[in-house]
């Protein structure tokens, strides 16, 4: 039986709240904003500096690669729905034995078909575990190398490998940067320094018990998926079983374990259906103040539910989402994405709403887009995942 219900109006003041979005909840470290959000989207390389500086005070450029690349207290992993993320060093543990695990299981048995169907190897097993072997040796002496250099050092990673043969996406594609993918999801290597401006992905790679100092062993799957259950509810909670299905990438099995193993308690929500939260999250939160934001793309708080019609209006759906579901930027107001921005050829931030705000909303998005455009210094972010509102967008 339900505990209580919760409503959307309290949903969205926990976002405000626990996502470190309202003035009056950021906070001061690049640590600490990934350790509120669970993790934060790593697929564009802007979104992981944006996401933080959204969250902060007074947090630059220079303390995010701080933390990702000198401490190495936030390290990039490949894990839940193959996307790349930054996880808080001891959350590694449990991506590597659970979602990370489940993608580097898909991947190796692609990529065993892929090499025996093309006649590299009769053994696809065999054939990863040897180039397995070499990447690792040859990092293991080398340290750190792009993926350029790894290619050109190991012919055996030279050409190309056909994928998918007979789908119109299938083709010829390079085969070393699959078997970086592999070795990435296994958590044996991992993306060290970036080689380009913190704008662009350009990574080298690296031993992952030589970049950490260590290499914790993995937990087992069970384990590991209630750990990260445990944190999606303190970060996220309530939601519903169908949002961690998709939000870990797992099955509904892995996710009713998990549940059952963290003690969550069942709520009503507003918009229907049971959802979850701790044992110790079930006392309705306080009212929240009014309060805005600006986040960017594929941004964690924006892809952080498969549900989402208690923060989005689904008339937004089309112009702020592509086709896949992936989020461009957006704009935010008490709770709620009411529209995208976008930058004009001088860097300067414009919001782009889907509705009207009112005169306090407006204001409060404008402050938002002056603080963003003074954190970019100039800088001009673009995207792949650029929504049909990003790319319609006319700018004065």
């Amino acid at each position: 039986m339900a505990e209580r219900l919760v409503t959307d109006a309290e949903r969205r003041a926990r976002i405000g709240r626990r996502h470190a979005l309202a003035p009056g909840h950021r906070v001061d470290s690049p640590e600490a904003v990934v350790a509120a959000m669970t993790v934060l989207q790593a697929t564009e390389a802007p979104s992981v500096y944006l996401s933080v500086g959204a969250r902060t005070e007074g947090v630059t450029v220079t303390d995010i690669d701080r933390a990702l690349y000198d401490d190495r207290s936030v390290v990039k992993q490949l894990a839940m729905r193959r996307t790349l993320f930054v996880f808080p060093r001891d959350l590694l543990p449990a991506a590597w034995g659970a979602p990370s695990a489940r993608v580097a299981a898909a991947e190796r048995s692609k990529m065993v078909r892929n090499v025996v169907g093309d006649g590299r190897a009769q053994d696809g097993d065999l054939w990863l575990e040897q180039v397995g072997a070499q990447v690792e040796d040859l990092l293991a002496t080398s340290g750190t190398l792009s993926a350029k250099e790894i290619r050109e050092a190991l012919p055996i990673l030279e050409g190309k490998v056909t994928i998918s043969a007979t789908s119109p996406w299938g083709g010829a594609v390079p085969i070393a940067p699959r078997v970086l993918t592999l070795l990435g999801a296994s958590g044996q290597i991992v993306r060290g320094r970036n080689a380009g401006h913190w704008r662009i992905n350009r990574p080298a790679w690296t031993l992952m018990g030589t970049w950490l100092g260590e290499h914790p062993d993995p937990l087992p799957a069970r384990e590991g998926y209630a750990e990260l259950v445990q944190r999606w509810l303190q970060t996220f909670g309530p939601g519903t079983e169908a949002d961690l299905v998709w939000w870990l990438g797992s099955t509904k099995t892995a996710v009713r374990h998990a549940l059952a193993d963290v003690g969550a308690v069942q709520v009503d929500l507003e918009g229907g259906g049971p959802g979850w939260v701790l044992p110790d999250d079930v006392e309705p939160e306080p009212e929240a103040a009014p309060w805005a934001a600006l986040l960017p793309t594929l941004d964690p708080t924006t892809m952080g539910w498969r549900d989402r019609d208690f923060y989005l209006d689904p008339g937004h759906t089309p112009y702020l989402f592509d086709s896949n579901g992936n989020g461009g930027t957006t704009a935010w107001w008490d709770g709620r994405i009411v529209g995208c921005w976008v930058q004009d050829a001088d860097g300067v931030v414009v919001p782009v709403l889907q509705e009207d705000v009112g005169a306090e909303g407006a204001a409060a998005i404008a402050r938002e887009a002056a603080r963003l455009t003074t954190w970019l210094s100039g800088h001009v972010i673009s995207s792949v995942y650029a929504s049909w509102q990003m790319k319609q967008a006319r700018l004065p």
